[in-house]
């Protein structure tokens, strides 16, 4: 039997994260993300809070943010339901680890192959942001985070820092569109 050397790829199809730098701002694909969906079951908000205090140590944000503690952050995507990212190389597994430490009170679903991350950093970031979509970044204030569209992909936008950080994450299908819209709306704002 043969043997394979299978290498996974990066979203933008490289081994490499790709990073663009321009004047007062730069793009970099990250690829080192853990990605999970977490949603409260019915009847189970008692068992769900317990349980994301215990693991995670801190309260699950409401709508509009994220919050987070080292290794984790959550980040509010609709009514009882988060995604969770953790650093891949410690947390590979992180859909078979919430589902653990959640048991029946949680639905889990692995999403780290679904969706591509981009960071987006500096002070132009307004004057960028304003070119892809209807969001206002400039008004976000550190740790919220919105869905919106770019390039027609639906989009989450997650604010690290305000003014200045943010990630975007996009379906890892549309990660070149994305990465292209970016990097055309940075050029035009610089």
């Amino acid at each position: 039997m043969p043997e394979h050397r299978l290498k996974a790829l990066n979203p933008l199809g490289g081994d490499s994260a790709k990073v663009e730098t321009f004047d007062v701002f730069t793009i970099s694909e990250n690829p080192d993300l853990a990605l999970a969906s977490l949603a409260c079951r019915a009847g189970q908000a008692n068992n769900f809070t317990k349980a994301a205090r215990k693991h995670f140590g801190f309260e699950m944000p409401g709508p509009g943010a994220s919050a987070g503690k080292t290794p984790f952050t959550a980040i509010w995507i609709g009514p009882d339901q988060w995604m969770i990212e953790a650093p891949f190389e410690t947390h590979e597994e992180i859909a078979a680890e919430l589902k653990a430490a959640f048991g029946g009170s949680a639905s889990v679903t692995e999403q780290t192959d679904g969706w591509a991350c981009f960071a987006a950093e500096g002070p132009a970031a307004g004057a960028v942001f304003e070119r892809l979509c209807a969001l206002n970044v400039a008004a976000m204030p550190s740790n919220s985070a919105s869905r919106t569209a770019i390039e027609h992909l639906g989009c989450i936008v997650i604010c690290r820092e305000a003014g200045i950080r943010f990630s975007v994450l996009c379906p890892r299908s549309g990660a070149a569109s994305l990465h292209h819209a970016l990097v055309t709306a940075a050029q035009s704002a610089l």
